[in-house]
């Protein structure tokens, strides 16, 4: 069916839109979902559900609008994002427009609408032709850019902006719901484009000539990224008439101290020749430039890091100002996209014609359909005589270009006229793959068949019982199981607590013992509620306090879990870890029982309970014991255990306020010695997890280092690490209290319980940890025995500093402090469990 008759037939309704006070021949804000006009950031936006008084833009199939008043994030965006339109079937946004360059933005903010959830929302979106999103999920979308941890929040918007050239007198939008979903839009911006932001030829990266870049860039390009480096965000109305947005470049830099920001608010002017339009001057005023150009002998870089679509070519806009230098050949420095070099001897001086004026440098290089990573450098040029070798940046711009009338990742055409395989290939297409999927359900058939006879005879050979299908049990004859786990060796030698080199016998409990240390499960002796289960306070045989975990029968998620749990403690015993004295596998229950911590999670002593707060000094030993716990789950074993959920609720307190890790049902054995990751589907929780694991779906030791980052953070700042509730740029802790402690100001922002209490020195040492911690790359990241080296200091400089003030502190004061506890920092006890973890009295009695 044409597109034209497709429009037709799902005609309901021609919205006349209207855009009181603004001109048509510059700009189109539409307002969607709406019935009246709305001022946001000193704009008016017309709502698309106003009677018809004009012709400019018109709307095929309206699907219904949507209000919501959950939106809580900037409030001055509120009006646009509090409204939507949903497409439950193909439509568009017509504009009358004259021909010209356009910035479209398309602005997205999910949220539910009765039973239509923004998780389910899939659609493509096409303008004039050209594929902008196929398959697109905002909330997937949000996802990966709002939060570089993986986490994404319901109170977190998302702009899609385009480049358009228009050669037509119309600009067709539009929006196409995948089959049997929905698709939806809170408001359309487009934006002319007067001046010229695009020169006629611009270099290709490793010296491989000039590419005409005019002509290509009308066939549409897309804002990937756009950065204000070494300034504040620049919000749209600081922009000029484009209205950009400029974020942040921090958090995009491999590592973060590698530059610092530099200034100049007043002299900074655009030459004579530039088009003001390029920038604001905001960008120019300010800049990065490298820490110290002697490290490691002038060979290290300013590299930031970009995550892009592969198999696409991009423009690389760079802004440049020289800030410092007052004449030629005073600052030379290099340029390197991807690895290659893009430009050497580069003097902004000389290119810009002196200091303090505005100049700008485009480069277009091609991403394989092997690589979704963007690396910019500038480092050191060595070979010339310029005074200054090191390098500056005061802004970047990102561009994907359209590739065959797409920009759209997956590459699929959908159904609005423009698709490119007729009817007989689509045909063709379907019955293939009807075949391939028949001759693969009858091989599959076939095989379990083979395999079920082949089970059924061996279990008769071997006399194996009949085993319950939902989990594999471990133990097998008798009351007991064999585990390996700790023990001294008689000879009095030492023997850490994380050897694994003789077996112990782990209690097996009968469901009946199971009833009657937990009254039955008695509800009022639940002390917890986890994914696994409920965790209930129990009396076990000896009189002994347990905590009892419970899994549900049909839980397929529990029943790996447990699997995970017994096998890793099984083989773990460490002071740090919370120890498991046995478990109970009868009528198809999973049930784990575990020592009992009387003091509950760190979280619950931070915040969210009536707990008396922890002092700055407990917090640290807490900090302490968890990083013991974890070097050695990273080292005490050939290869290694990854924990894999890391935080504060899986870190408990016993009745001496020691700190042992919790929960291994998530956990996975580290990579063998030629793999440098285990390659596993990304799990954990949101708030915690390392966007690099996020990312590549590589699971390294690198990754709890990340996750106990975090974890600093909220141990110092005594909040949840997710708070929708909060503004936008303070709802992911991470990136908030990173914002802070690289601005050295994390004092700004710390639990006020912990006012006059602390060491300024352990704090900004604690500060730096945590900032160590959570580098966008797991090889920039510390190990867990640095980690834990680190952390041994900061308890010292807190003690230090205690008793230098006479100062009282219940930890300090109330606990014996013995030569292998959190405050040494003696010798190889920094980093080796062996010499820092000796059992104590405080000590798990496993």
């Amino acid at each position: 069916m044409k597109h034209s008759a497709l429009v037709l037939s799902v005609v309901i309704a021609s919205v006349i839109i209207t855009a009181a006070g603004a001109d048509w021949s510059s700009s189109f804000l539409i307002n969607c979902g709406s019935d009246s006009n709305v001022t946001v950031d000193g704009r008016r936006w017309t709502g698309d559900m106003l009677p018809a008084d004009a012709t400019n833009v018109t709307l095929t199939s309206v699907g219904f609008p949507a209000n919501t008043s959950a939106y809580r994030g900037d409030s001055a965006l509120a009006p646009l994002y509090s409204t939507a339109r949903v497409f439950t079937a193909s439509s568009n946004y017509t504009v009358k427009l004259a021909k010209a360059d356009y910035f479209l933005r398309l602005h997205f903010y999910p949220f539910v609408v009765g039973s239509y959830s923004p998780n389910q929302s899939e659609f493509g979106v096409v303008a004039n032709g050209l594929n902008l999103l196929s398959e697109f999920n905002v909330s997937d979308s949000i996802l990966r850019k709002t939060s570089k941890s993986g986490n994404s929040s319901s109170d977190a918007y998302l702009v899609k902006e385009y480049y358009l050239g228009v050669d037509s007198d119309v600009l067709v939008i539009d929006f196409i719901p995948s089959k049997g979903s929905f698709g939806f839009v809170n408001a359309i911006e487009i934006i002319m484009v007067t001046s010229s932001l695009f020169k006629d030829s611009v270099p290709k990266v490793g010296g491989k000539g000039e590419s005409n870049f005019v002509e290509r860039s009308r066939r549409g390009m897309e804002t990937m990224y756009r950065l204000d480096v070494g300034g504040s965000a620049i919000k749209p109305g600081m922009d000029s008439d484009l209205r950009r947005s400029w974020e942040l470049d921090i958090s995009y830099m491999v590592t973060a101290n590698a530059g610092i920001a530099i200034s100049n608010n007043t002299a900074v002017t655009y030459a004579s020749d530039t088009d003001t339009s390029v920038a604001p001057l905001l960008v120019y005023q300010t800049a990065r430039t490298m820490s110290n150009t002697e490290v490691l002998e002038k060979r290290f870089n300013m590299s930031w890091k970009f995550e892009v679509d592969p198999d696409f070519e991009y423009l690389i806009r760079m802004h440049f100002c020289e800030l410092e230098s007052t004449k030629a050949n005073q600052r030379d420095f290099r340029i390197y996209i991807n690895n290659r070099t893009a430009a050497d001897n580069f003097d902004i001086f000389e290119r810009a014609g002196g200091a303090n004026i505005a100049y700008h440098q485009d480069y277009l290089d091609e991403v394989s359909s092997q690589i979704n990573d963007l690396y910019i450098q500038l480092g050191p040029e060595t070979t010339t005589g310029a005074a200054e070798t090191d390098a500056i940046l005061n802004g970047l711009e990102i561009f994907k270009i359209s590739g065959h009338g797409n920009l759209a990742y997956l590459r699929k055409f959908p159904q609005t006229g423009h698709s490119t395989l007729s009817s007989s290939m689509k045909l063709k297409l379907w019955v293939g793959i009807g075949v391939g999927i028949a001759s693969v359900a009858v091989l599959g058939a076939v095989a379990s068949v083979f395999f079920c006879l082949h089970t059924r005879r061996r279990e008769k050979a071997e006399g194996t019982k009949k085993r319950s299908p939902r989990w594999k049990p471990f133990s097998h004859h008798g009351s007991n199981v064999n585990m390996v786990a700790y023990a001294r060796e008689s000879t009095g030698t030492q023997n850490h607590n994380g050897s694994m080199t003789t077996n112990r016998t782990g209690k097996r409990f009968t469901l009946a013992e199971i009833r009657a240390a937990t009254n039955n499960f008695d509800e009022s002796l639940v002390i917890g509620v986890g994914g696994f289960g409920k965790v209930y306070k129990g009396e076990i045989e000896d009189g002994t306090l347990a905590a009892i975990k419970r899994a549900h029968p049909e839980s397929q998620q529990g029943a790996a879990e447990f699997e995970t749990e017994i096998e890793m403690l099984s083989k773990l015993r460490h002071r740090h870890l919370v120890c498991m004295t046995g478990f109970c596998e009868e009528q198809n229950e999973m049930i784990l029982v575990y020592e009992y911590m009387a003091n509950g999670t760190l979280r619950s002593h931070l915040f969210g309970s009536d707990l008396p707060p922890l002092t700055w000094r407990q917090r640290i030993e807490a900090c302490i014991g968890a990083a013991r716990g974890l070097h050695y789950l990273h080292t005490g074993a050939d290869r290694g255990v990854i924990h894999r959920d890391v935080k504060t609720t899986n870190i408990l307190l016993d009745e001496n306020f020691v700190a042992k890790m919790a929960d291994f049902g998530l956990s996975k054995t580290g990579p063998s010695l030629d793999h440098t990751h285990v390659s596993t589907a990304v799990k954990g929780s949101f708030g915690y997890l390392d966007p690099e694991y996020f990312r590549r779906q590589q699971l390294t030791e690198k990754s709890d280092v990340y996750s106990f980052g975090v974890v600093l953070f909220e141990v110092v700042c005594a909040r949840t690490v997710i708070n929708p509730s909060l503004p936008r740029d303070q709802i992911n802790l991470a990136e908030w209290a990173l914002r802070w402690q690289r601005e050295r100001s994390l004092e700004s922002i710390i639990d006020p319980h912990l006012k006059d209490s602390y060491s300024a020195e352990s704090m900004i040492k604690f500060g730096e940890v945590a900032e160590k911690c959570l580098a966008d790359e797991g090889r920039n990241r510390p190990t867990m025995g640095e980690v834990l080296w680190h952390l041994e200091y900061v308890l010292q400089l807190q003690d230090a500093w205690l008793r230098s003030n006479n100062t009282s502190d219940n930890s300090f004061s109330g606990i014996k402090e013995d030569k292998q506890s959190a405050g040494s920092i003696d010798g190889d006890a920094r980093t080796d469990p062996k010499k820092s973890d000796e059992p104590s009295s405080s000590g798990s009695k496993c």
